[in-house]
């Protein structure tokens, strides 16, 4: 299963949102990669920034792929890729 770069910052949006007791749709989300540091995304609510790392996007579509499609997946089961965007790469 290849979750889009839609989908990754949809998962991101609902986690970040769940944590922090607002809206999925007050949350922005803009995806990244950089040689040095590997993947990240920048998430805004209520006008401040965090930075997540890898292992933080994992847990948001960990959670996504529970909600969403029903599938339990663990931490080696899914891998980021870039090709022209950043897609999730789910193995079951």
């Amino acid at each position: 299963m290849v979750l889009s770069m839609d989908e990754i910052v949809n998962a991101i949006c609902i986690h970040m949102a769940e944590r922090k007791g607002v809206r999925p749709t007050d949350v922005n989300v803009e995806l990244s990669w950089e040689e040095d540091t590997g993947y990240s995304a920048e998430v805004w609510i209520q006008g401040r920034s965090q930075y997540l790392v890898e292992s933080n996007m994992i847990e948001a579509i960990l959670r996504y792929l529970h909600s969403e499609y029903d599938i339990r997946a663990y931490r080696e089961n899914v891998r980021l890729d870039l090709d022209e965007e950043i897609t999730a790469i789910v193995n079951q």
